[in-house]
């Protein structure tokens, strides 16, 4: 009776012992382990397919461990939630369905990075890589931005000395910065950046720089984006004899002024003629009405009362008020 309770008694001082030694060893993990994330922000571009890098170091198996994926600033605020061995779709925010998967072959090596696909400038936000059972967790912030793929330079004026240059983009996020270059890479003084941003939140930037003639007559338009490091840039080559050649003047004004050249044309002529019609019936009537008072002028030489001389005479004497 006395060995048996000896018995019982050590065996429930070895098993407090392996208990205790289990313990020992799960908070001793608890305090080496570390959930690593990046030093710096990821960068995306918008539509792209992106990681956000996490691991547990020492490597440990994540794979029957709990990894949840969130941003706090959503609500709810679960990106992903991994558990006993599965992906718990239920509990992801609908912003992030079917866009967010973890890398499950490699959770036995202690990898728990999230996989975002098709990335929108609403993804750009702190995310929070958190392993409850070691109570260890890492914060990654994710940039998202657009860069457009065309830069365009137009010439919009030119006079005997300078030409007036403009560059333009669409489809940038955040707002971008707008630089002239010159031949030998010098920024050249322009005028202020014009923007417009879109219902989709993409700006739209144009810049205007009037040049003058140079040795070098190379322009370089450079758009450019330091939070999302993107640049884009195009040139322009002014030739050396723009200010002797000026621009061919549009087609459809010199139209317009060749009509109203051609009917003034006809006006003037118009007026000529009805003119040296006029003078030469003026001068008709003239001679006429001469010819007609030196008749009157003999008949009334003879004198005679006035009811003695013939209707003619009379008429004559009342058109030209002859007493």
């Amino acid at each position: 009776m006395v060995y048996e309770k000896v018995r019982q008694s050590g065996a429930s001082s070895v098993l407090i012992f392996h208990i205790a030694v289990v313990l020992t060893l799960i908070y001793s993990c608890r305090g080496q382990s570390q959930v690593i994330g990046p030093l710096h922000p990821i960068v995306a571009l918008i539509g792209e397919d992106i990681i956000l890098p996490c691991y547990l170091k020492p490597v440990m198996n994540a794979f029957t461990m709990t990894v949840e994926w969130a941003r706090p600033d959503l609500n709810p605020r679960f990106v992903l939630v991994w558990r006993d061995g599965l992906e718990l779709e239920s509990e992801k925010n609908l912003l992030y369905s079917s866009r967010t998967s973890l890398f499950t072959d490699e959770l036995k090596h202690g990898n728990i990075s999230l996989k975002l696909s098709s990335v929108t400038l609403s993804d750009w936000g702190t995310y929070r890589c958190f392993v409850p059972e070691l109570d260890r967790d890492s914060i990654i912030q994710l940039v998202v931005g657009a860069a457009s793929s065309l830069v365009n330079i137009s010439e919009i004026s030119r006079n005997s000395s300078a030409v007036e240059l403009q560059c333009k983009s669409a489809g940038w996020y955040p707002e971008p910065e707008v630089l002239w270059l010159n031949g030998e890479g010098n920024v050249l003084s322009a005028g202020p950046t014009e923007t417009f941003r879109g219902p989709d939140d993409l700006y739209t930037v144009s810049s205007r720089v009037t040049v003058e003639k140079r040795h070098s007559n190379k322009f370089t338009c450079r758009v450019q984006q330091n939070n999302i490091n993107q640049s884009r840039e195009t040139w322009i080559h002014v030739p050396d004899d723009f200010v002797k050649n000026p621009p061919p003047p549009n087609s459809g004004s010199s139209s317009v002024a060749a009509t109203i050249g051609l009917i003034v044309g006809i006006m003037f002529i118009v007026a000529v003629v009805v003119f040296v019609w006029k003078w030469r019936q003026i001068k008709l009537k003239l001679h006429h009405d001469g010819e007609h008072l030196a008749g009157c002028l003999v008949s009334l030489r003879v004198a005679r009362p006035p009811r003695l001389l013939p209707p003619s005479v009379l008429l004559c004497q009342q058109s030209f008020n002859l007493e």
